[in-house]
């Protein structure tokens, strides 16, 4: 994921968004319906407003600085797994290494990417293509300023 955003961010975009099953930490915090996003505030944002107008359900997470110190590695730049308490947040604080200054948001689908239960609403069993009316919702409304 971190090649992936470096090779986003050369190409000077207004914004990058990554979707991603990035940690087992997302189920824990927040199940199997409620996805997470993280990362500039205001692209934070903008993606839950999408996703309530869409009908999906992301939870806005921090991004808590101190949080951070666990990536430090004696031989490398950047660890890449840091401390297992506040995962979620760290594997965030870990892809947020990567952007530089250009706007961004990590959603992390982990828990509703696949359905193992009974189809609800309009997600089936198996997998459920979240993030898809919420990343829709949000290119048609910077579509239309």
């Amino acid at each position: 994921m971190a090649d992936g955003l470096v090779a986003a961010i050369e190409e000077k975009p207004d914004v990058v968004l990554d979707v991603a099953t990035l940690t087992g930490a997302q189920v824990v915090a927040l199940g199997n319906r409620v996805s997470a996003v993280m990362g500039a505030d205001a692209v934070r944002s903008e993606v839950v407003a999408a996703a309530d107008a869409a009908g999906e359900q992301f939870w806005p997470m921090p991004l808590p600085e101190e949080l951070g110190a666990s990536l430090k590695s004696k031989v490398a730049d950047l660890a890449n797994i840091g401390d297992r308490f506040g995962g979620m947040l760290v594997a965030g604080l870990f892809l947020q290494e990567f952007v530089g200054s250009t706007p961004w948001a990590h959603l992390d689908i982990a828990g509703p990417a696949f359905n193992e239960g009974a189809a609800h609403g309009y997600t089936p069993v198996g997998g459920t293509g979240v993030a898809v009316r919420t990343l829709l919702g949000l290119v048609e409304g910077r579509a239309g300023r």
